[in-house]
């Protein structure tokens, strides 16, 4: 689909090196500054799928952005421009090699890992008789490594995060604090829509004069699940799946058609047809989330706005 970005391989004054991730590709302009672009790739179950979704690296972008600005007053984040739809621009920093996950519901994966009798997630305990997408009694933090391209990330404990030395002691108990702070807005934002944030991941880096701050996106539908407030918990007391706000309808079509980023498994045919309905759920998580109608970005040529809305903002 010609209307979308899958990959970027731009030149920028003072360009660095470029890391590319599943969705995110991240320019460093002279070991200052950061432009990170959101393509339209999809991934699912760490495996990138082989077609773009219109519009979602702009839906991506944009959340993030807003829920940035919304929290910053409680967490400091990377995060100095948007110059296009697709582009964040921000400080230079060195990622923490752990994502912050947190749920506050029994759901998604901790809920499979429940389903095959397991009562421990990253070292904390999950008591017994939950349903699925029952409420935790409190918020549980189950970490996460983060993986390279093509591998998958790996559920690990506090206890081995400190023991291996991935994060020492005082920064993890930043990140702990912090991670607690965005979960309890990102909840707060979502009830005022109407919606649960039931679970989430953040992932944060440090500056280089060694300040602690949020990095990548937040409370996207990528990184993040809702559900709808109204009506839960009928639901939940008829034992009925959640009306969801995610990238799990996706999950939910690739288990059906027998994929889930397993040895030998093949991505299945995506036909244009279904790759638009995607595109119109991604607009209806982004209008849900923000209460704001969706603006279009002109997908005439993206690669070309992309980089004269960079070129335009470097020249500053």
């Amino acid at each position: 689909m010609s209307n979308t970005i899958i990959d970027t391989n731009f030149n920028f004054p003072g360009q660095v090196s470029v890391y590319k991730g599943k969705v995110r590709e991240v320019y460093n302009i002279n070991n200052e500054q950061l432009v990170m672009i959101a393509t339209d790739r999809l991934s699912a179950f760490d495996v990138v799928m082989p077609k773009g979704i219109p519009y979602k690296g702009q839906i991506l972008n944009q959340i993030a952005t807003k829920m940035m600005a919304a929290t910053q007053d409680i967490v400091p984040n990377w995060l100095t421009a948007t110059p296009d739809p697709n582009v964040a621009v921000g400080h230079l920093c060195e990622p923490f090699k752990v994502e912050m996950v947190i749920r506050g519901y029994m759901s998604g994966h901790a809920a499979r890992e429940y389903k095959a009798g397991k009562r421990m997630l990253c070292g904390v305990a999950m008591p017994e008789g939950l349903k699925e997408n029952d409420k935790f009694p409190e918020p549980i933090i189950t970490p996460a490594t983060k993986a390279e391209m093509g591998d998958h990330d790996e559920d690990i404990s506090r206890e081995d995060i400190l023991k291996r030395g991935i994060v020492n002691e005082a920064d993890y108990l930043v990140l702990e604090d912090y991670t607690r702070k965005l979960f309890k807005r990102g909840s707060e934002i979502a009830a005022s829509r109407g919606l649960i944030l039931v679970d989430t991941k953040y992932e944060f880096g440090k500056t280089k004069e060694g300040k602690i701050v949020l990095i990548d996106e937040i409370h996207t539908p990528d990184s993040s699940r809702y559900f709808y407030a109204d009506g839960y918990e009928a639901r939940q007391a008829k034992q009925e799946p959640q009306k969801q706000l995610s990238k799990e309808f996706v999950r939910q079509w690739l288990i059906a058609n027998n994929f889930q980023g397993l040895k030998g498994q093949t991505v299945p045919f995506m036909s244009d047809e279904y790759i638009n309905t995607v595109s119109e759920r991604y607009i209806e998580l982004y209008e849900n989330i923000t209460g704001e109608t969706f603006v279009k970005g002109d997908v005439s040529n993206i690669q070309k706005r992309i980089e004269t809305n960079v070129l335009a903002y470097l020249k500053k």
